[in-house]
């Protein structure tokens, strides 16, 4: 069972850390365009990643591009899509494809499905799609049975259920796979790793966390593999700034060291 986390991460460890965004740090809207990431909150961001040698990156069923706008103007090592599409530290591109014939018929398929099913919407990820009933919730078991035909039309499909959504993405992809890809990668490998999410995709990330010996957290209520929790969206934010807090404690208390040790000197 997650206990709550009432602590900040050790600032003599080396961390490494991976944040989902929606419900995460950000908070959960009617329409996914609606979601912002407060100015505050990415300013933290960016100062975590430079005390931690870049070794920050974020983990979402989003797309790169909505992920890069919504952190503008800091650009992070980023995987979308359920880690089907990845970009490292180093700007290198790591993207699962899908077949443009397969793409089309599916999009085909659910544009025609969908317009029977008032409320419910569609997100096109290219290799993936997510159907959202967050406003029709009447009409979740015909998604999920649609969902459900499409992966058994095309076996290299999986599905992955979320909150009020159900997505259809390329088999052998998810949070826990892509955090995995960082962490044998610089500058994340040799790091403990830290991952904050939600969601039922964020339990992949969680187990393999868990595994590496890091720190899972789990941002709200459900049963959850993480071993420590808050509650929502605010309290990630003060452990944020609580982090950032001590971080810049730590900083001045070795920059006033230094400065002892060099009087010293002299």
């Amino acid at each position: 069972m997650a206990e709550p986390l009432t602590v900040t991460p050790e600032q003599s460890v080396h961390y490494a850390y991976f944040f989902d965004l929606d419900g995460t740090l950000a908070e959960l809207k009617p329409h996914p365009d609606q979601v912002v990431i407060p100015p505050t909150i990415l300013q933290m961001l960016h100062h975590l990643a430079e005390r931690n040698a870049g070794a920050l990156a974020l983990i979402s069923g989003r797309s790169m591009v909505e992920l890069d706008a919504l952190a503008h103007p800091w650009r992070f090592p980023l995987a979308g899509v359920h880690g089907a599409e990845r970009r490292d530290i180093n700007g290198k591109m790591h993207i699962v494809h899908l077949p443009s014939a397969i793409e089309r018929d599916i999009s085909v398929q659910l544009h025609t499905a969908l317009a029977k099913l008032p409320g419910t919407e569609m997100e096109t990820k290219g290799m993936a799609f997510a159907l959202h009933y967050r406003q029709a919730p009447e009409h979740e078991a015909a998604l999920q049975a649609l969902a459900l035909r499409i992966t058994q039309t095309w076996p290299q499909l999986a599905l992955q259920q979320g909150k009020c959504v159900v997505e259809i993405k390329p088999k052998g992809t998810n949070k826990g796979e892509a955090i995995a890809a960082f962490m044998r990668e610089a500058p994340f490998a040799g790091r403990v790793p830290v991952f904050l999410g939600d969601d039922l995709t964020d339990e992949t990330g969680f187990r393999v966390v868990n595994e590496a010996g890091g720190i899972s957290v789990k941002v709200g209520e459900g049963e959850t593999q993480a071993q420590w929790r808050l509650a929502g969206v605010p309290d990630v934010w003060r452990w944020l700034e609580s982090v950032y807090t001590a971080q810049q404690e730590t900083t001045m208390n070795d920059r006033r060291d230094g400065h002892e040790s060099f009087s010293r000197s002299i």
